[in-house]
């Protein structure tokens, strides 16, 4: 076996959801998929259609079966620490569509020849604990031998399906509630750059979404979605459009994570980033400058939830208005 002391993060192009296909490459990708549930053991709920966190289906006794997948390149150099996100953030589909994971699979690629076992054991014991925090079983999973290592998890999980949280519910009038703060892809994008660590960063990427899910349950919430690799704007593009409405940010209502803003000034924006920006800026009308549109495109890892509706303890930071013609975000 080679060895080798490079960090984790230097065997990956990318990091995190910032690895993500951009959003319109993959929604070209998928297009002919769209619509394609046909006849099967059960109800399609939720599919393809409008680009959802989650599949949803219903079976015969009426409840309704979620089912995600999500797994990314290492986004910190401690092995544990990406297992813990990875799984998080995999277990936040689930929660984004008001359900409870009940089961998953580890999905794993490891160069063997580089890294050792052990560190791949390390990812794996940093999601295991994470799902049993959760109240998830982990049973077993898939590993290939890949250049690049990358870790997840496939998730099934259960809902009442008459009380999903769909990115499609969104209705005029319904304040926006952002549960996590911001500038998770900039300071990870710093740490891969430099080797600085950021706990504060890692913290918010490893709490779950299952009490801001609980919480948008029980007021009544049902247009939800989380924010990951898209970034705030490109979710909430995307929750505007299935929903047929117009979302509103107040950008200075929007919590960022310590050193994020130092991170964007420094130079730390990732090409996913990027990316998110140009897609929604046809789409976009906005009254504050480059920088923080930058901030809101940031690819978020592990991100929080964005609620259509208000949740005690958490801001809100726009609300959803009336469709304008051609413009889905307005940023003021």
């Amino acid at each position: 076996m080679t060895t080798s002391t490079k960090r984790l993060t230097g065997y990956a192009h990318g990091g995190g959801c910032a690895c993500k296909i951009p959003p319109g490459e993959l929604e070209a990708v998928v297009a002919d998929l769209r619509g394609s549930g046909g006849t099967g053991n059960g109800e399609l709920v939720v599919g393809l259609d409008d680009g959802d966190d989650a599949a949803v289906v219903t079976i015969a006794d009426g409840t309704a079966v979620v089912a995600t997948a999500d797994f990314f390149t290492p986004v910190v150099d401690d092995a544990y620490d990406w297992g813990r996100i990875a799984a998080a953030n995999a277990l936040s589909d689930v929660y984004a569509m008001g359900g409870t994971p009940v089961v998953a699979v580890n999905l794993l690629a490891w160069p063997r020849d580089l890294l050792p076992m052990t560190l791949a054991a390390e990812v794996l014991r940093g999601g295991l604990d994470v799902a049993r925090s959760a109240g998830c079983h982990v049973a077993g999973g898939h590993s290939v031998d890949d250049p690049e290592p990358k870790y997840g998890m496939a998730v099934t999980g259960i809902a009442d399906p008459q009380r999903l949280l769909r990115n499609d519910a969104g209705v005029a009038g319904l304040p926006l509630t952002l549960t996590k703060p911001l500038g998770i892809g900039v300071l990870n994008s710093r740490h891969k750059a430099t080797g600085d660590v950021f706990p504060h960063a890692v913290e918010t990427m490893v709490t779950l979404n299952r009490d801001a899910s609980r919480a948008a349950l029980a007021a009544g919430v049902r247009c939800a979605t989380d924010v990951t690799g898209f970034g705030l704007l490109g979710h909430l593009h995307k929750l505007a459009r299935a929903s047929k409405v117009t979302a509103v940010i107040d950008a200075a209502a929007v919590r960022y994570l310590e050193d994020a803003r130092k991170a964007l000034a420094d130079g730390f924006v990732s090409g996913g980033t990027r990316r998110n920006l140009d897609w929604v800026r046809p789409h976009l009308s906005a009254s504050v400058g480059e920088d923080e549109l930058l901030l809101l495109a940031d690819a978020q890892t592990s991100g929080g939830l964005l609620v259509a509706g208000e949740l005690p303890g958490h801001p809100v930071v726009g609300e959803l208005i009336e469709a304008r013609p051609g413009t889905t975000l307005v940023v003021r």
